[in-house]
């Protein structure tokens, strides 16, 4: 299955370089497409010539040109799985009718082979005219994805707060190393030595975790011990308010702009 990127910003980037193969792609003049394909091979076309080329078209447009790219490409495109965000399944079938689509939301982690990919389950309706699933092309299009990590089935009533959690997980993690860093730095440890025993530190948590069945709290019990180093540490945390801290951050991630109209 050949596919093809229109886009080529962040995203796409992420996922070509977790497939590791030679790339289909175009972008809007930008030459990130030019640049994706001179580090990994490939080609670069027009959207409509990459529709034509690729058995499957993942969309890495800005959600805003959906309807431009379709009217683009609806005649020359088989399949379509979209990673645009407040983009609904409805919002998709309507720009691509009688085509297949599918809607998946990644985090940048698919770029080294462990993301998080969310799958809208499709919802039913009666007032759109689309394509019905193809199991076969479905299953396709879960095992590509899943080549860069977990797929994780979503209804799409929840997709909003759950890629509040999974999209923003790479930045946060990110502020939090920094924060630990600049602590270590502090206390005599070189900048390189720090970043390395933070972001190692932080692989092997959440690998502990998940094999912990994701028991936050069993994991943090074992490491710490009643008025020891870790509860006075985990005490300032709550107190300088971490927890109202990532409340307050999703519920900002929440607050988004005017979604696109359902």
């Amino acid at each position: 299955m050949r596919i093809g990127l229109i886009g080529a910003g962040n995203m796409a980037r992420s996922l070509a370089r977790g497939w590791g193969e030679p790339v289909l792609c175009s972008d809007g003049g930008s030459g990130r497409a030019r640049a994706l394909v001179d580090e990994l091979g490939g080609e670069v076309g027009t959207n409509r010539e990459v529709a034509q080329r690729a058995d499957l078209v993942v969309l890495c447009h800005k959600p805003y040109q959906l309807d431009t790219v379709a009217e683009e490409i609806r005649d020359v495109v088989k399949a379509v799985v979209s990673v645009l965000g407040a983009t609904t399944v409805a919002r998709l079938q309507r720009a691509y009718r009688q085509l297949p689509v599918f809607a998946v939301m990644p985090n940048t982690p698919v770029e080294v082979r462990r993301g998080v990919i969310l799958y809208a389950e499709r919802p039913v309706s009666d007032a759109v005219d689309h394509a019905p699933a193809d199991p076969e092309l479905e299953e396709h299009v879960l095992e590509l994805f899943g080549r860069l990590g977990a797929v994780v089935r979503v209804p799409e009533s929840l997709l909003d707060a759950a890629t509040a959690l999974t999209g923003v997980t790479p930045a946060y993690y990110a502020l939090l190393a920094e924060a630990q860093v600049d602590a270590g730095v502090r206390h005599g440890l070189k900048p390189l030595l720090a970043s390395r025993l933070v972001t190692e530190s932080m692989g092997g948590s959440a690998a502990l975790l998940a094999h912990r069945d994701y028991d936050t709290l069993a994991v943090r019990r074992e490491v710490t011990s009643p008025g020891g180093s870790t509860a006075r540490g985990l005490a300032e945390l709550e107190r300088a308010g971490v927890r109202s801290a990532f409340q307050a951050a999703s519920d900002a991630v929440l607050r988004a702009p005017a979604k696109a109209a359902s």
